[in-house]
């Protein structure tokens, strides 16, 4: 059985920073990868912030599926995956229907998707 991985945290100052991974971490309870991303920003429903959002996404998508996962921890290449966005508030209209579009193109992945505001899981 591989050993547990250490969560590994970014600096969260910058949450409009779209190409770091903000939490990485093995969840021994589902033998998942799970990858955090923190939203600690009011939802303010302008296209840069959905773009933002989109183009995060796309970042951790690429981290699972394009080998970085592999490379970094061969392991756990080959566990389930769950993305989680954490918001502190809760997201918009418009931000609610991309994640719905974002959950189901996720799921042809094979990667599961959370979103959790303020402790609510959706």
């Amino acid at each position: 059985m591989a050993e547990s991985v250490k969560p590994q945290t970014s600096n969260i100052k910058h949450p409009d920073n779209v190409g770091v991974i903000d939490v990485f971490a093995h969840d021994p309870k589902t033998d998942e990868i799970v990858l955090v991303m923190n939203e600690p920003r009011p939802w303010d429903g302008s296209e840069e912030r959905l773009h933002q959002l989109q183009e995060k996404f796309n970042a951790y998508v690429s981290f699972l599926l394009d080998g970085e996962l592999a490379e970094a921890h061969p392991d756990l290449a080959q566990k389930a995956a769950r993305i989680e966005l954490r918001c502190a508030h809760m997201p918009d209209a418009r931000a609610v229907e991309l994640l719905g579009m974002i959950h189901d193109q996720l799921a042809f992945q094979n990667i599961k998707m959370e979103v959790v505001v303020r402790g609510s899981a959706l």
